[in-house]
């Protein structure tokens, strides 16, 4: 693939605690455009990985590219996330939610409006959060990082804790980012959650990125990561 195709890339990734790797020599590749689903059991580096993505964790080597560039914090600017639970004041309605962050921001408030209507909260009235459902609760923290307009979403386990109503609205909505200009990584230990949305997947295991691709409807997607899962399972694990 031409480089100039990826939205973002890491060469030789890595991240340690202590003597133990979390993230090990990880090369990433994700396409513009597209949603790339970031498959891996429950203690595999995915949030590590994202974490390191998004400035939250300084990487111990490697290097992360966006947009062809070396990243750096200004590139924060064009990336959005939703990692762990939202970032929610539950005394507050999801529109005076979005109106903190674009003053934060120094955005529009025009821009409230079209993030509440592009996750289906623009009923909410004056319900406070903290009376919200899972689901909208996970929907207004995806307005929350689509705020700044950013090229770049990255969901870690959204779906946790939604019911099977509540992760078809969420597949549904992330489905439709690619064709406004927006490139989604996915995270998830869920197969079939991945298997309907993504259009690239990797596998990582033990901190290893044992498989990327894209899936050509061929590949028996369980068994490809029971492979991945066995090959690089831990010791101890």
């Amino acid at each position: 693939m031409n480089g100039n195709e990826l939205l973002l890339e890491t060469q030789g990734l890595c991240k340690s605690y202590k003597r133990q790797e979390a993230v090990s020599r990880v090369d990433l590749a994700v396409p513009r455009n597209t949603v790339y689903g970031l498959l891996g059991p429950n203690g595999a580096g995915k949030s590590t990985l994202l974490k390191m993505l998004t400035g939250m964790l300084r990487p111990t080597s490697g290097t992360i590219l966006f947009r062809g560039e070396e990243w750096r914090r200004s590139h924060l600017a064009e990336i959005g996330a939703l990692i762990e639970a939202p970032p929610l004041y539950e005394n507050l309605t999801a529109r005076e939610n979005l109106r903190v962050q674009t003053t934060l921001l120094g955005l529009a408030e025009s821009r409230i409006d079209e993030v509440l209507q592009a996750v289906d909260l623009t009923a909410t009235g004056r319900k406070r959060a903290g009376q919200f459902s899972m689901g909208m609760k996970q929907r207004l923290g995806i307005a929350l990082a689509l705020l700044n307009r950013p090229k770049l979403l990255i969901l870690d386990e959204p779906t946790n804790g939604l019911d099977p109503i509540g992760i078809g609205q969420l597949r549904e909505m992330i489905r439709a980012f690619p064709a406004q200009g927006i490139t989604v990584i996915l995270s998830s230990h869920i197969l079939t959650e991945v298997e309907q949305v993504a259009d690239e997947i990797g596998i990582i295991a033990g901190g290893v990125l044992g498989y990327q691709g894209r899936p050509d409807g061929k590949q028996d997607l369980e068994s490809l990561f029971m492979d991945v899962a066995a090959a690089h399972r831990k010791e101890g694990m």
